[in-house]
């Protein structure tokens, strides 16, 4: 079967074009113009990726993307933005979006974008177990996609949590931005490092006490990121 790519952008030239190239390579696609139509199409098409505009009648994408997450609709979301400051970018990962892009961009990108995004999808289940991970005070299930802290559930998007399982999984090793967008974005090219940083922050404000002077996600200067070995014993003799 087809994968289903729905395409939100209220510019027609910009979605025929999209359209075209997903249809060439093999997509099934449909393209809504406004952010309310999401959600009259969202039932009979559901679709396995969404390509939402940022700037949209009726309803941002920014809104899309939250009142999507806010009903338990965790579809992958690639914003398209024309804004080209970091923050604009930022909201709209804040907001659930799993990557941007900034407008003018290559159809191909995308195209490999959207791809390593499904592949990542489609590898999920392959790759996850019936056992809990735990480093300290840290629980991850896997197959139910639940994180917990001291007990207390942890409400993390679905990029968060694959970021957080795939550091578990490397828990003491020293990981490059590069290799965190090759491991948990599946991008491999040179992707634009700064989507790593902004959901290490994410996680921090959600696990960590203080994010600011971090026990569990450590920043290793002009290298990477790690999940430290130490706060993990020390959570654990704590306990």
């Amino acid at each position: 079967m087809k994968r289903r790519i729905l395409v939100v952008d209220d510019e027609p030239s910009i979605s025929m074009l999209i359209e075209f190239n997903l249809k060439l390579a093999g997509y099934d696609v449909q393209c809504v113009y406004d952010g309310e139509a999401v959600f009259h199409v969202l039932s009979s098409f559901r679709p396995d990726l969404v390509v939402l505009d940022l700037m949209l009648p009726k309803m941002d994408g920014l809104e899309v993307c939250r009142r999507l997450r806010s009903e338990g609709n965790m579809v992958p979301v690639i914003m398209l933005t024309a804004l080209q400051e970091l923050p604009d970018k930022i909201a709209g990962l804040d907001n659930g979006a799993d990557d941007y892009m900034t407008k003018p961009f290559s159809p191909q990108e995308l195209l490999s974008r959207i791809q390593a995004i499904l592949r990542r999808t489609a590898a999920l289940p392959s790759l996850q177990t019936d056992e809990a991970i735990s480093h300290g005070a840290l629980v991850v299930k896997p197959e139910q996609r639940e994180a917990s802290l001291d007990g207390q559930r942890i409400d993390l998007t679905p990029k968060e949590f694959d970021l957080l399982l795939f550091l578990l999984k490397h828990r003491g090793k020293v990981l490059s931005r590069q290799q965190l967008l090759h491991g948990v974005w599946d991008y491999h090219f040179l992707g634009d490092t700064r989507i790593v940083d902004v959901h290490i922050s994410h996680l921090r404000d959600k696990i960590e006490s203080n994010p600011r002077n971090p026990e569990y996600i450590v920043t290793i200067r002009n290298v990477g990121y790690k999940l430290s070995e130490a706060a993990g014993k020390e959570a654990a003799s704590n306990g």
